[in-house]
C-alpha cells in the first residue's frame, strides 16, 4: 500500500491521545509520531522492528515533516529501530487498537469484505503469561492493506 500525503499528515493525529510509557527524559520522538511511523511501515508491507526503522530512514525529507518528525541538525529525524520496539512494546494495547479502529473507520470504508490472517508473535508476552496474537486485514474492493490489531485470546 502506498501512504497518500493526507495520510500521512493525519495518522499521527490518531495516535496523539495515547499515553507516553517511556520516562520523560532522553526521548526526542513524540510517542504519536513514533506510533504513526511505525503504522506507516506496516500498511507499507514491513513486518519487523527492523524494517520498520529501515523504512522509516527512507523517507524523503517531505514524508519525514508530513508524520511530523522534529527537525534537527538541517534534516528531520527518525526514532531509531530500538525506540520503535520500545515504544510498541510498551504502548496500551487497548489505547492502540481504539486509535487503530478511529484510522480504519475513516480510510476503511471503501471495502465491504475483508481478507484476515492471523499469526502468533513469538516472545510477546502480556503480563498473565499469554501470548500475543496479530492480524492482518486486506479489503477485497481496495486491495489495501489495514492495520493489524494486537488479540490475546481469553482463557
Amino acid at each position: 500500500m502506498k501512504l497518500t500525503a493526507d495520510q500521512m499528515r493525519s495518522l499521527p493525529e490518531f495516535f496523539k491521545k495515547i499515553r507516553d510509557p517511556r520516562r520523560p527524559q532522553g526521548r526526542p520522538h513524540y510517542v504519536h509520531v513514533v506510533l504513526a511511523l511505525a503504522a506507516g511501515a506496516i500498511l507499507c508491507g514491513m513486518p519487523s522492528y527492523k524494517s520498520i526503522a529501515d523504512w522509516t530512514k527512507a523517507l524523503s525529507p517531505t514524508a519525514r515533516a508530513r508524520f511530523g518528525c522534529y527537525f534537527s541538525h538541517r534534516e528531520n529525524s527518525v526514532p531509531s529501530e530500538s525506540t520503535i520496539r520500545n515504544v510498541m512494546i510498551r504502548v496500551d494495547p487497548v489505547e492502540l487498537d481504539q486509535a487503530l479502529q478511529c484510522w480504519n473507520a475513516q480510510y476503511g470504508v471503501i471495502d465491504q469484505s475483508l481478507a484476515i490472517d492471523g499469526k502468533i508473535m513469538r516472545n510477546a508476552i502480556d503480563e498473565n503469561g499469554r501470548q500475543t496474537h496479530t492480524m492482518g486485514f486486506v479489503g477485497y474492493q481496495s486491495k489495501h492493506s489495514y492495520t493489524p490489531k494486537k488479540l490475546v485470546p481469553c482463557q
